[in-house]
């Protein structure tokens, strides 16, 4: 298991940005396939964004991709998720997740951060 801490949320305007952080610790982090996914109220956790144990490889949600930019940084232990031009259907709470190949399902992702709130105003 690695141990996950998202940071970043926050309430922003429609068309506005933010970036999400989230640390990894206790693994060695280049071991690991990395993902957002993200769960609103009243819905299922979905697929946001994935990203290779090297950082080669890159996936986007339809809903968010040509928005959204997913990096990592493994010698911080770090990845990031930047979202532009944020619609108010991205409100959501956002959760990192580290699993041992890259995929865009939450069940092949092991560990998982807290959760932090995405909130986009209209």
């Amino acid at each position: 298991q690695v141990q996950l801490v998202e940071s970043g949320g926050g309430l922003v305007q429609a068309g506005g940005s933010l970036r999400l952080s989230c640390a990894a610790s206790g693994r060695t982090f280049s071991n690991f396939a990395m993902g957002w996914f993200r769960q609103a109220p009243g819905k299922e956790r979905e697929f946001v964004s994935t990203i290779s144990r090297g950082g080669g490889v890159t996936s986007y949600a339809a809903s968010v991709k040509g928005r959204f930019t997913i990096s990592r940084d493994n010698a911080k232990n770090t990845v990031t998720l930047q979202m532009n031009t944020l619609k108010p259907e991205d409100t959501a709470v956002y959760y990192c997740a580290a699993g041992p190949q890259w995929s865009t399902r939450p069940a092949d992702f092991g560990s998982w951060g807290q959760g932090t709130q995405v909130t986009v105003s209209s």
